[in-house]
C-alpha cells in the first residue's frame, strides 16, 4: 500500500489520505484523536476484500469520535449513544468497472471499551465492517457463525457465539 505522507506529526487533520494497491483504492479520514494504524488497517481491508473476491474497489473508512458516532448512530440507526462501527454500502459500479463500495465508520474511543487490545480490536471492526458492505450479517445464529468464522479468517480475532469475548485466534 502507498499513502501521502503529511508532516503534521501524525495528528489527525480529518483531510482524507489515500491508500491504493493496484486497483484498490482505501479512503482514510481520521477525525478523532486516538492513535490508530491506518497503514495497516487500510491494508486489512485489502486482504479481506481480495479475500472475498472483491478485487477492483473503492472503500472509504473514517475514524471518528464519540460525538461524530453518536449522531450517526441517531440518524441511521435510531439509536442513542455512540457504537463501535457503522457500514453505510454503496455497492456501485464507476464507468471504469471500479466496485465503490461505501462507508465503514469506526469509533475508536468507543471501541477501547471491548477491548483492552485496541489494535485487534480495530483488525476485528474493520473487518466486520468491510463484511456488512459485502452482505453479510449476524441477524441469525447460522449468518453470525458465517461472519464471526470470516472475521477470525481475516483478523486473527476469535468472537464468541455473543460477539461480546474476543481473543486473539490461536
Amino acid at each position: 500500500m502507498t499513502a501521502a505522507v503529511s508532516d503534521d506529526g501524525g495528528r489527525p487533520t480529518g483531510d482524507p489520505v489515500e491508500f491504493t494497491d493496484g486497483s484498490a483504492t482505501v479512503l482514510v479520514s481520521n477525525r478523532q484523536d486516538v492513535p490508530v494504524d491506518e497503514d495497516a488497517l487500510a491494508g486489512l481491508a485489502t486482504t479481506a476484500l481480495r479475500g472475498e473476491g472483491v478485487l477492483s474497489f473503492e472503500l472509504s473508512v473514517s475514524f471518528v469520535d464519540t460525538e461524530e458516532m453518536s449522531e450517526l448512530h441517531a440518524e441511521y440507526l435510531g439509536e442513542r449513544g455512540p457504537t463501535d462501527v457503522l457500514s453505510f454500502p454503496l455497492d456501485d459500479v464507476d464507468g471504469d468497472g471500479v466496485r465503490l463500495l461505501g462507508d465503514v465508520v469506526i469509533c475508536p474511543a468507543y471501541a477501547q471499551r471491548n477491548n483492552d487490545d485496541l489494535a485487534a480490536e480495530l483488525r476485528l471492526l474493520i473487518v466486520h465492517g468491510v463484511l456488512h458492505l459485502l452482505g453479510h450479517d449476524h441477524e441469525d445464529e447460522a449468518e453470525r457463525a458465517e461472519m464471526w468464522t470470516r472475521q477470525e479468517r481475516y483478523s486473527g480475532i476469535r468472537v464468541d457465539g455473543t460477539g461480546e469475548v474476543r481473543e486473539a485466534a490461536r
